[in-house]
Order: C-alpha cells, then structure tokens, then sequence
C-alpha cells in the first residue's frame, strides 16, 4: 500500500503522523510511505531520519494526498485537506467529528473511509488511541493550570503548593478516566488540594484502593459538582463519552460562584467542552476570561510535547497502521472488531451512531459497510 504522511497545518500542532519507527516497519511489511517535506521537524524528526527510515521525502502535500492510499495524521483534517481527499481513499486520524459539522459533511462529501483514533475500542472497554494523549493531556492540565493561575496570566497569584503556613490551591478534577486520573496524580504530587468526582462507583473504589489518601474522591452529582466548583481555585474538566459531544458540566451562572481569576482547564474542548463557556483556543493565544474566570481550553494540549506525544501515539497506532496496510480497510476492520468501532466514514455514508445522534444526521452501522 502507499501510505502518505503529511505535515500537520493545524495552528501550532506540532505533531506529526508517523515517527521514523514506524516509517521502518511499514516498509519493512512492504509498503512505500511518502513523508512531506519538513513534517517531522516540530518533533525533532529531520527528513534525513525519515529517508534513513525508507521514506521518499516529497515536496508538498498536494503530492502526499494525491499519491497515497491512506492518509495517516494525527489532528482532524484542516479544510484545504478535506478538498485533497477522495473516495477510495483511507484517513487514519484523530477526528472528534461530534462537535464538527462542517468537518462532517466535508468527509461525507469526499467519499473517504476515515477510521478515528478516538474510536477504536480494546477488550477492556478502554480507547487504547486515545489513552497516550489522555494522559499528556492530563500530565500537562496542572502544569499549564498553574501557569493560568500566576497574576502576569491574570489569575489568582496562588502556588499550587502553597507553602510551610499557607493553603495548597484546590483543584477540582471532573472525571476519573485517564485524563482525570493523570491530573489528579500530577496535581497532588505538586502538593495542590485535589478532589476528583465521577459517576462511576467502581471507578471510585479503583482509585481509592490506588492512590489511597494522594486525593480525594467523590461521586459527581450536580450539588456536589456545584459545591466543589465554588470552593476551587482550578477546575480540570476531564470527561469523555467515546465519539459524542461532551457534557456541559458547569455551566455560566455557576461562574459567578467561583474566586476571581480561578482558572478551568477544559481537556474535553476537542469534544466541545465540558464548560457552558468554553470555546477551542490556540498555544499562541490560550487563556481568554469570562466573568473574571481564566479558561484554558487548547485544543491540541499535548502538540506542546510535540517529541513525547509523537513517539507515545506512534507506539499505539502502529499495529493498527499495519493491519489497514496489510490487509486493506475493510478485510482489517472485519477481523478486529476494535478497528471496526473506528469506522467514521466511507463513501459518502457516516457510519459511527454517536456522532450521527450529535449531529442530527442519519448513519448506518460499520456492520452493515462491512458485508456490502
């Protein structure tokens, strides 16, 4: 198969598809990769790396799209790469089609079978394409959360940690999956106050007999939600339902319960948010205020990362990768029912319910793509 790897365009995404690694192994199943020139470089991956590799190093990403069978990205396609796709044609990629119409009827329109990262499912009910940037993302939420909260970025001028004699900030997790798993560990190994709510009972007890008295742990009812909310000097919104739009969590009037210059770190924003409030934002320009309330709420949180996120992504996308390569779309999805469950799109029909239900629009099952 050839497989195309184009440079990321995504505002500062600094991410890129495949690592030289992985250039390695499809070749060595023998497939031909194209590499646009420059992709690698925000990840530290020169083009010498990638032809070492046994990639052909090709000028622009006109060339990639045109010449290969699968596209392998890492960010949803950007409007100028939706017009380059076609039917026929394989998109392996992070989609988050829920909040994203536009992206939606642009995929349908073109024909292309795009198999979402975010989708694919493993034995033990888990995201294993979405886990390694769940937990940069939730490694990094405290980390830039602590960064808002410094009074030059408008916040509160509280340390994380506190010191000998005075209070550690508190810091709200909402969600107890990876990400929120991650930001609670990092936010109390920086010696904040943490408290993380889920609904889930059995969720709860795992993380209680885990991490023991490191944080605390509640089950995330509205009241309690909107208790803890005003009491915070951080809220990390960490929630996840695998494809759909995430939930609004806290809403705007709540706002006006917290502490001027309290700061939210939305990681749920590349689903829509989990904050009434939220709207995507930038590296270059990541914090905007509401009501005296600093929102953090970049979409690419771990393309900051750009080298350990490349390489943590690569290492689980790339049996994937093979099998697509190996044996084509449709025979790949019909023996992994994991893979199966990344089908988004293919020829024109959506085919993942979550996202149709999101979007108001209809869609088909992968099962039935499969035996046509």
């Amino acid at each position: 198969m050839k497989i195309g790897c184009p440079k990321e365009i995504k505002p500062q995404e600094f991410r890129v598809g495949m690592t030289p690694n992985a250039v390695r192994e499809a070749v060595a199943h023998g497939h031909s990769v194209m590499v646009e020139a420059g992709a690698g470089a925000g990840s530290g991956f020169s083009d010498g790396d990638y032809a070492a590799a046994g990639a052909t190093i090709i000028a622009t990403a006109e060339e990639v799209f045109a010449g290969a069978e699968m596209i392998v990205k890492v960010k949803e396609p950007q409007a100028a790469e939706r017009a380059r796709l076609r039917e026929g044609q394989v998109l392996f990629t992070y989609l988050h089609l829920a909040p994203d119409p536009e992206q939606t009827a642009d995929l349908l329109a073109s024909g292309v079978t795009a198999i979402a990262y975010e989708t694919v499912t493993d034995d033990r009910g888990g995201l294993p394409l979405l886990a390694p940037m769940s937990e940069v993302a939730g490694r990094l939420a405290p980390q830039v959360g602590a960064w808002t909260l410094q009074k030059a970025n408008g916040g509160r001028g509280i340390l994380l940690g506190g010191v000998p004699g005075v209070a550690p900030a508190k810091v709200l997790v909402l969600g107890g999956g990876v990400v929120g798993t991650h930001a609670a560990r990092v936010a109390a190994g920086m010696g904040a106050d943490v408290t993380v709510l889920d609904r889930s009972l059995p969720r709860l007890r795992y993380l209680d007999d885990v991490f023991g008295g490191q944080f605390k742990n509640g089950f995330a009812s509205a009241g309690a939600t909107a208790d803890l909310v005003a009491e915070a000097d951080m809220v990390i919104g960490a929630v996840l339902i695998p494809g759909a739009a995430a939930p609004k969590l806290v809403t705007r009037a709540q706002l006006s319960t917290m502490k001027p210059g309290s700061a939210i770190v939305d990681v749920a924003i590349d689903q829509g948010g989990c904050f009434e409030t939220s709207h995507a934002t930038t590296h270059q320009d990541p914090i905007y205020t509401v009501d005296g309330i600093l929102h953090y709420c970049v979409a690419n949180m771990p393309g900051a990362v750009a080298r350990t996120s490349t390489q943590a992504l690569g290492n689980a996308t790339l049996p994937f990768l093979l099998a697509l390569a190996d044996k084509g779309w449709k025979r790949a999805c019909a023996e992994d029912r994991h893979l199966k469950n990344g089908l988004n799109t293919h020829a024109g029909q959506l085919t993942y319910a979550a996202v149709g239900q999101a979007l108001n629009l209809p869609f088909i099952s992968a099962d039935a793509v499969l035996t046509n």
